[in-house]
């Protein structure tokens, strides 16, 4: 087989979708990635690297177009890392993520092809897969000629990509972003400079309420205090003329570091937390809202799913396959502001929910409250911790809810989960290869998979929710 070498041009046909999206085509017996071409394509490449039995490639024309190409809506889709599949139909789209959990579960879970069909439901699509986003992002440097610009970065790189109207999100968005660029152009404020360490504005975060219609900003800046913003009136001046708009607060943020948020909040006007609603929906008749919801606060250091309707949606099937008659006790692990918590109690007997973030537990308390829901607890601390203890004090364990971040369950929580031994696990994952890799230890531990549905809750990208249920044998 002869070795491509870079900078090589080829004909290639996409056969295939990797995991990050990427168009994979074959070529002489190499694997070919090529981010941007779509399955079904015939495309003109440029080698960009190559290995021993596979190569990167960029895309340099579409020479047949595949018929599940479509022209983007975004201009910027090539150049900004966060739509990777935009010029894909959105059916191919979902075909795609429900095929991505399934080989997941098989090839990583080990699951025998015949029982993941067997229990598996239709992945549940968004009504409409653009400007679904809550929240946003947005960091503030430079361009290449010096300019002040905000937008994302480009894939694989801190390189901005200006752009102030993403069409994921709130399109509010827009003037607030244009509103602060403007305030820091007319005030000499600097922005953040990430390999000196220097220049005042990091990020501008925004939070948008789906029902409620409110917005909030917080901006986040490489400072203690606010001593170093001027003229902080005009930036309030110019942030309320948008509509909802609730409150500006600051975030501290002055170590060097990758992480957006710091630790210290301040509220510069307005309120601390803006208000919505979660709806609870019908799995069974075609996730119709029943009228029954629940309100919730939230902050800029909030948890919250960006994706409000499919939200309800993984929410209320994690509720219908839980099984609830109204006598269980049930934990809902990596709880965040209790949202799940919330969503089940009116059909459980008791709920606990746990959560390591001490703010999200205050937030999830305050959530209760503000709902008169007074059969949940909420606990600080990890789950491997809180759930022995409590169960030592007498308390019980019918059903697990588990939401784990995108690195899955660690050991010692999966562990006490399989010696507790409650009737039923509902695990959601935002992540099928550590989900298949959890299900692979619950399952060979006395359990076996029922059901598993995948939600779309991020349209254009290739991350994809998943429900799953398993029970004890």
């Amino acid at each position: 087989m002869r070795k491509l070498e870079k900078n090589e041009l080829i004909t290639v046909a996409i056969e295939d979708i990797g995991f990050d999206g990427a168009g994979i085509g074959k070529k002489d017996r190499y694997a070919i990635f090529i981010k941007d071409a779509v399955i079904g394509d015939t495309v003109y490449a440029r080698i960009m690297k190559a290995k021993q039995n596979y190569a990167y490639a960029k895309l340099e024309k579409v020479i047949t177009p595949s018929s599940f190409r479509v022209t983007p809506k975004c201009e910027f889709h090539r150049q900004c890392g966060g739509c990777q599949l935009q010029a894909l139909s959105y059916d191919k789209q979902l075909s795609y993520k429900q095929n991505k959990v399934r080989n997941n579960l098989i090839r990583i879970g080990g699951f025998m092809p015949e029982l993941v069909d067997s229990v598996t439901q239709p992945i549940i699509g968004m009504d409409e897969p653009f400007r679904y986003r809550n929240k946003a992002q947005y960091p503030v440097g430079y361009s290449k000629n010096g300019c002040l610009t905000t937008g994302f970065y480009a894939g694989r790189t801190h390189d901005i990509v200006a752009n102030t109207d993403c069409l994921l999100g709130d399109e509010r968005n827009k003037a607030v972003l244009e509103a602060v660029l403007a305030y820091m152009k007319a005030n000499n404020v600097t922005a953040y400079r990430e390999q000196a360490g220097t220049g005042l504005a990091r990020h501008i975060f925004i939070r948008s309420g789906f029902y409620s219609g409110e917005i909030m900003v917080c901006l986040v800046i490489n400072a203690k205090n606010k001593a170093n913003l001027p003229r902080q009136q005009d930036l309030i001046e110019s942030l309320r003329e948008i509509p909802g708009m609730v409150g500006l607060t600051l975030n501290y943020n002055p170590d060097k570091t990758n992480i957006i948020m710091g630790k210290k909040m301040e509220t510069l006007w307005g309120k601390e937390t803006l208000s919505d609603w979660l709806y609870l929906r019908e799995p069974e008749k075609g996730f119709v809202k029943t009228g029954e919801s629940i309100s919730v606060k939230l902050s800029p250091l909030s948890f919250y799913q960006v994706n409000p309707i499919q939200a309800e949606k993984i929410y209320s099937l994690a509720l219908n396959y839980a099984q609830l008659e109204g006598k269980e006790t049930v934990w809902d692990l990596y709880c965040g502001i209790g949202t799940i918590s919330l969503f089940v109690s009116g059909k459980a007997k008791k709920v606990y929910g746990v959560e390591i973030v001490p703010e999200a537990v205050c937030d999830a308390r305050k959530n209760a409250l503000e709902n008169k829901i007074d059969n949940v607890a909420f606990f600080a601390g990890k789950a491997e911790a809180v759930l022995p203890e409590k169960l030592s004090e007498g308390a019980k364990a019918d059903v697990i809810i588990v939401d784990p971040p995108r690195k899955g369950c660690n050991a010692e929580c999966l562990d006490i989960m399989i010696k507790i031994k409650p009737k039923r696990i509902v695990y959601i994952s935002c992540d099928s290869a550590t989900l298949a890799r959890d299900l692979r230890i619950i399952c060979e531990n006395g359990y076996e998979l029922k059901k598993w549905r995948a939600v779309d809750q991020f349209g254009q990208t290739v991350h994809i929710e998943t429900v799953c249920l398993v029970e004890r044998k």
